[in-house]
């Protein structure tokens, strides 16, 4: 059955494109963007935006690359740093340590940012790595917001240096010990949001990421088989000197290519009240159209999706358990479609299921901005 009406309701819930339109990506291998400088910020985004390209020294984006955010959890790369600074010569992490050191940088744990910021000087930390990193913009929480390490002030420019004395100048342990890590960011946050927005998205691997997200309009994390219910930290979000506490944070930092040839620091505040899946698609067309040296995208068409806690499953039917569920709205890579069990969304129903690489899974095309059943410039798998 056509679902022409069913993709006419979904376009109330779009996420910053037409219903049905698919951008197709340069195909794996080619390189992700000319090289020109090319960022595209959405309507209604703010954002800071560096991009360094390490083999020739130079930048390819730069865009308000000195203005501050609330850097949300990207701080917890200068916590790390902190905790790693002076225990030379061989930087060795105690398993005891690695415990808490490893969930911090793979999924983002807040407790265990929790915990350093409290035991190791709050707003000292902060102060310790601007001074030791020589960071331009970076400042502490503003007053009455000594507890909260998210409100620290980071710039785009400041991220760029962190990552490069993390790759250039810091002992090699060190630099392993990070990087490593951050090349083994999980879909799932340790909060059960999916934090694979912006650089993941955009990029073919290599990379390694540090996400950030913060906002009061973000409904609770989606990601994963199993979720218990998340402990919600509730902030007071009012403005504070020149850093906005107020609108909602996304933040995607890292490395992308082969020998971390590219650092990538995006930084985006989204309206008030904006949607997770609003801003991690908005993040995504952004970072997707950035000049990243040594970048490859992957291929496939992107489109935008309708409903909330759409079930990602591992076969395109519902006999399986979901690998986990997408943010409301949010746009998807689609590599492919095939025929699998009828979904059912009264009046409408569809056969059609799309394959999702980034997930390994698949989605039903009900489920998918599209004036068909069958999407119709993605190819069968």
């Amino acid at each position: 059955m056509r679902r022409r009406l069913l993709a006419v309701g979904a376009a109330l819930l779009l996420i910053g494109g037409a219903a049905g339109s698919a951008a197709a990506d340069a195909p794996a291998g080619q390189p992700a963007r000319p090289a020109t400088a090319s960022a595209e910020v959405p309507a209604g985004v703010s954002a800071g935006v560096a991009v360094f390209d390490r083999q020739t020294g130079a930048f390819t984006e730069q865009l308000n690359t000195s203005t501050r955010f609330r850097s949300a959890s990207v701080v917890k790369l200068l916590l790390a740093l902190d905790y790693l600074w002076n225990r030379g010569p061989d930087y060795t992490v105690p398993a005891a340590d690695r415990a808490w050191l490893e969930p911090m940088l793979r999924a983002s744990d807040d407790d265990a940012a929790n915990a350093y910021w409290s035991d190791h000087g709050g707003t000292a930390i902060i102060t310790r790595m601007v001074s030791r990193l020589g960071l331009k913009d970076t400042a502490p929480p503003p007053t009455g917001y000594e507890g909260y390490w998210g409100y620290t002030a980071l710039s785009a420019r400041d991220t760029v240096t962190i990552y490069r004395y993390l790759l250039d100048s810091a002992p090699g342990p060190v630099r392993d010990f990070v990087m490593g890590n951050l090349r083994q960011s999980t879909r799932c946050a340790s909060d059960a949001f999916d934090q694979h927005f912006g650089i993941a998205g955009a990029f073919d691997k290599p990379w390694a990421v540090k996400q950030g997200w913060s906002g009061s309009s973000y409904e609770k994390g989606t990601c994963g088989r199993t979720r218990a219910t998340a402990s919600t930290v509730t902030r007071a979000e009012s403005a504070a000197a020149d850093v906005d506490l107020t609108r909602p944070a996304l933040h995607s930092t890292g490395t992308v290519g082969a020998d971390d040839r590219s650092i990538v620091a995006v930084f985006t505040l989204h309206p008030v009240g904006t949607s997770y899946g609003k801003a991690y698609t908005d993040i995504g067309r952004l970072t997707r159209s950035l000049n990243v040296p040594g970048a490859t995208r992957p291929a496939g068409w992107w489109y935008g999706t309708w409903s909330d806690h759409v079930n990602v499953r591992p076969a395109p039917g519902t006999g399986n358990s979901p690998i986990t569920q997408l943010p409301a709205g949010v746009e998807v890579l689609v590599a492919c479609q095939a025929r699998g069990e009828v979904v059912s969304v009264p009046p409408y129903t569809n056969e059609w299921w799309a394959y999702l690489p980034q997930y390994n899974g698949w989605i039903s095309n009900i489920y998918i901005n599209s004036p068909d059943n069958k999407m119709p410039d993605v190819k069968d798998c």
